[in-house]
């Protein structure tokens, strides 16, 4: 079916074109920026602890795995598609997926100002949601799984995240996230929870498994590491890691995804 019949009463099964996913991210980019603050800071919660549930399930599949690197990584990477799925479905306000509001900025729809308050107070937010996540995780007791091995691997996670050279960080960044805007993107198209699910279970499987760097979630696997790791990772750690791959994230989402596609379906 085509987008000339959208229209009628049949069910729509078809993805959108690439087109219309354009137009329709440009407008949701519009209703993003210009929304309550208090409910952008709520989403933006909502988000933290989503990706955190998505961070957690991945700690859990990866240890004492027998299937080899690729394979565990990329089970963990399925598992780890939780977070985002929940956001897209659920709702709520990710900062990495809200690089897209860049698409409706570079179209004169959003100023300066909303979009910046925008990610700030979904950053925040998401931080907050993230920490928050941590905090309930360690009342659980669940990290002495399997002997302390679901603990010793959440460690060594966030061990190798505060030891990774900057640039590496930055690239890792800019890679995460475009493949979590064309995610997002996909998401667009789809019609059903089905169809939103297996648009973003395979584009967030490749990142977890290839190695990437995404902010949010690192907002939760760093500060799980500091408590763990009693002090041997710092507050410096966490920011050694989270500007990089934050400044990363922006630039896979904003330029490589929403001004690329604006470029394309958008500008005049």
């Amino acid at each position: 079916m085509n987008e000339a019949n959208n229209n009628s009463s049949k069910p729509v099964l078809d993805a959108y074109s690439p087109r219309r996913i354009a137009r329709l991210v440009d407008e949701i980019g519009v209703t993003k920026a210009n929304q309550p603050i208090i409910k952008t800071f709520v989403l933006g919660i909502l988000a933290g602890v989503f990706i955190a549930f998505g961070a957690m399930l991945y700690t859990l599949v990866i240890t004492d795995s027998q299937l080899g690197f690729g394979l565990t990584k990329l089970i963990g990477g399925v598992s780890f598609s939780l977070g985002l799925i929940l956001v897209v479905v659920a709702g709520a306000e990710l900062f990495t997926g809200n690089n897209l509001i860049v698409m409706a900025w570079a179209n004169k729809e959003v100023s300066n100002k909303n979009i910046l308050l925008n990610w700030t107070i979904v950053y925040v937010g998401n931080f907050i949601g993230a920490i928050m996540a941590v905090i309930a995780m360690l009342g659980t007791g669940l990290l002495d799984n399997n002997g302390g091995l679901v603990q010793t691997v959440a460690l060594e996670i966030a061990y190798s995240k505060v030891n990774t050279d900057i640039y590496e960080l930055f690239m890792r960044g800019v890679l995460c996230n475009a493949l979590v805007c064309l995610a997002v993107w996909m998401c667009v198209a789809a019609h059903d929870v089905a169809s939103k699910v297996m648009a973003i279970i395979f584009p967030i499987s490749a990142f977890v498994a290839l190695g990437f760097e995404h902010s949010i979630a690192n907002m939760y696997f760093i500060p799980l590491g500091m408590f763990l790791s009693e002090g041997d990772i710092s507050l410096y750690d966490l920011f050694y890691n989270l500007i990089p791959v934050t400044l990363g994230n922006i630039i896979g989402g904003s330029v490589c995804v929403a001004l690329v596609y604006w470029l394309v379906y958008i500008r005049e």
